[in-house]
């Protein structure tokens, strides 16, 4: 019987995953997704996949001018053990998240996740469930401003 390529041993590695964190960061300076990427290489990973979640133009059909992110004080410490926990249930090398907080332009990055393993497929999907854990779990909050001067909060408690 052969088993999924998810279930099947990875036999090509000399050695388990390392499961680095390599950086967590909430903070309001300007992300660098190569930085990211660059901090998580490593000689054992064949991929390094990344995601830049970017402040886009509008939202529900309505135009978005800038949006605005504030964070909790314990968002940085519960960021770190949220990465913590997903690299430590998969087979990555290394990881490297960051959120932004303050007011972002369009075109500005708000969350980077970077991600390098032995294969693509396990780089993919922690990438994928970081971001997701991310947004569900941190308690950082947006405020989308309008080009009608008008304004929202979302994921907002």
């Amino acid at each position: 019987m052969t088993l999924p390529s998810q279930a099947r041993p990875d036999t090509s590695r000399p050695r388990p995953p390392s499961r680095r964190v390599v950086t967590t960061a909430v903070t309001d300076g300007v992300l660098d997704v190569a930085a990211h990427e660059r901090a998580v290489a490593d000689r054992s990973a064949g991929a390094v996949v990344s995601f830049a979640g970017v402040v886009r133009d509008h939202d529900h059909g309505r135009s978005v001018t800038e949006l605005e992110y504030t964070a909790h004080p314990s968002a940085a410490s519960l960021l770190e053990e949220i990465v913590r926990e997903v690299a430590d249930g998969l087979d990555v090398e290394a990881v490297a998240v960051s959120h932004r907080t303050g007011t972002l332009h369009i075109g500005d990055v708000a969350l980077v996740v970077a991600v390098s393993g032995a294969h693509r497929q396990e780089a993919f999907v922690a990438a994928a469930r970081l971001v997701d854990e991310v947004k569900l779990r941190l308690p950082v909050w947006k405020r989308q401003v309008f080009s009608d001067g008008t304004d929202e909060w979302v994921a907002c408690p």
